[in-house]
């Protein structure tokens, strides 16, 4: 394996951003300062500008634009969210639920509104996403799915059962005993979505300071190396990187997630797959993966079940895992078995953001200004630009819709304390891999670790 392989595809395929530099002076000041240059402070600078040509914002990130989570994702551009319906109805309401999902899906339309109108360059692609079953086990919680989004008034349209031909002719999965489709998902190449979107503010006006990052912030100020800058209302938006700041640590837990790329597959063996409109593929195992094949046809194939770090530790030196990598391969090979035939060309990875509750938030005080949103649970493509669209309707006191969304001002309890968060959250890792185990096994389900799981993430 070269070197060139430790950097993700993305990276390796996308045109450099140039950004000016904009005047250092600590005594400058600013209606809002937003912290962190992936998708939740770029399209909430974008919103602000949309909504007020005239408001000073000023973003402040710690590398480069697209650095963390928002330029090395899967690239799926979702309209579901890491909490279901029915969590939502347990905590707010149907009707609450209803709204958030109704918004949610209506989130690719927008995003796809101001793709065209920056002609921004990313690939975007609506293919939907299949959500396969390759055991009883799963095809039951795929059904489950169904049941729950008929419950709250989501018809065919919205989400649906493949039969066995519909699945045949989308995608040839090896082993597939059940499928669903939404329409609900889109595919893009997620680096030059996050740097296009940053021309975008650029030409509104925005200032973006790269390679300043924020040691510390508090109401109407935020701290870097250069000095400390003023500002009516400072936006947290660091989401995986949340832990490095000053009196953060335990809002948001870094847990990685890897992927690996391959070299471009031929037409035929493309036509083998049945792969002709790009959706994005996962199935219904309890240990998250997620595929999309991308423009220039490589099969994109991401997973979760790297150990969490001790006290929240984030290193470039954890952006790789071998075995993690050699597990989403063998993943991948048994998913899609022509995946054999072509080489892995990029292997990469990086922390995103977990909340306690596993549920994101958009958050704001008028009082102090501090405002934050994130805790995306990585479903944060699309999820950024509407808890984007909302804060920024906060931020402006404005009556709408949107800032009545039940996860708005919610913010999850904090994780516990070392050694328990390390012990908790490797063990909920090591529970989900060995229910898959006993699900494939025995094709039951593990009725008892399943109990321990719903405990823990409670």
């Amino acid at each position: 394996m070269g070197r060139d392989a430790l950097i993700s595809l993305w990276q390796d395929t996308a045109e450099e951003l140039v950004v000016p530099e904009p005047r250092v002076d600590p005594s400058r000041s600013f209606d809002v300062a937003i912290i962190g240059a992936g998708f939740s402070g770029l399209w909430t600078a974008y919103y602000l500008k949309e909504h007020d040509p005239a408001i000073k914002v000023a973003i402040f990130e710690s590398q480069r634009v697209g650095f963390g989570a928002s330029g090395r994702n899967g690239g799926w551009v979702s309209g579901f969210l890491p909490m279901s319906l029915g969590d939502l109805e347990s905590s707010f309401g149907r009707a609450q639920a209803v709204e958030m999902y109704r918004h949610s899906f209506a989130t690719i339309d927008e995003i796809e509104r101001v793709i065209r109108a920056e002609k921004i360059e990313c690939g975007f692609h609506r293919g939907g996403t299949l959500h396969g079953a390759t055991n009883a086990v799963q095809a039951q919680r795929v059904k489950d799915e169904i049941e729950e989004a008929r419950r709250f008034g989501f018809g065919e349209e919205h989400y649906r059962l493949l039969s066995s031909d519909e699945m045949r002719d989308r995608l040839s999965v090896p082993n597939l005993v059940l499928a669903s489709y939404t329409p609900h998902c889109a595919v893009v190449h997620p680096l030059k979505m996050v740097r296009g979107l940053a021309s975008a503010v650029l030409r509104l006006g925005v200032e973006i300071f790269e390679n300043s990052r924020v040691a510390e912030f508090r109401a109407k100020s935020v701290r870097t190396a250069n000095g400390e800058y003023r500002a009516d209302v400072v936006v947290r938006a660091t989401e995986g990187y949340t832990s490095q700041i000053t009196d953060h640590r335990r809002l948001l837990a870094p847990l990685y997630s890897y992927m690996v790329a391959t070299a471009p597959l031929t037409t035929d063996q493309v036509a083998r797959l049945n792969w002709h409109n790009r959706e994005t593929y996962h199935d219904a195992r309890n240990m998250i993966i997620y595929s999309q094949l991308t423009a220039d046809n490589r099969i994109a194939f991401g997973g979760r079940g790297a150990p969490y770090h001790f006290a929240s530790r984030i290193k470039p030196g954890f952006d790789t895992n071998q075995r993690i990598h050699d597990k989403i391969i063998r993943s991948m090979h048994s998913v899609f078995p022509v995946s054999t035939e072509v080489a892995v060309t990029h292997r990469w990875g990086g922390p995103l953001g977990v909340p306690r509750n596993w549920q994101p938030s958009v958050n704001f005080d008028e009082q102090s200004g501090l405002a934050s949103l994130g805790g995306y649970v990585g479903d944060g493509v699309a999820a950024t630009n509407l808890a984007a669209r909302t804060l920024a309707h906060l931020i402006r006191k404005a009556d709408h819709e949107l800032t009545r969304l039940p996860w708005v001002n919610q913010p999850s309890r904090k994780w516990e304390i070392e050694p328990l968060r390390y012990i908790g959250i490797n063990g909920l890792i090591k529970l989900s891999e060995s229910m898959d185990k006993h699900e494939r096994r025995t094709d039951k389900p593990d009725r008892i670790r399943e109990a321990v799981l719903k405990t823990f993430l409670g």
